[in-house]
């Protein structure tokens, strides 16, 4: 099983893709989320998105500035201010 990411600022579509897991910097501390996650919505922070694309693989680090990530029954969406890959 994998989960579906998609990471979008309102420029653009950054990423879209199905991954093992993703940490998410919220603004109550990161948070990890793994396929079948419960139905969350929370603020992020600045600071960096880490993708696994394996239990052990970190695939990216994705820099982000503000925003809103939501996991429903469909995956991972993060809604960002800006995002640049390190």
């Amino acid at each position: 099983m994998a989960l579906h990411f998609e990471l979008v600022t309102p420029e653009r579509l950054v990423r879209a893709e199905d991954v093992h897991m993703v940490v998410v910097p919220g603004t109550e501390g990161d948070f990890g989320v793994l396929e079948g996650h419960a139905p969350v919505m929370s603020v992020i922070r600045t600071g960096e998105i880490v993708v696994y694309s394996a239990p052990s693989t970190v695939s990216a680090r994705i820099t982000v500035e503000g925003g809103f990530a939501e996991v429903n029954d469909r995956g991972l969406t993060v809604l960002a201010e800006a995002a640049s890959e390190a």
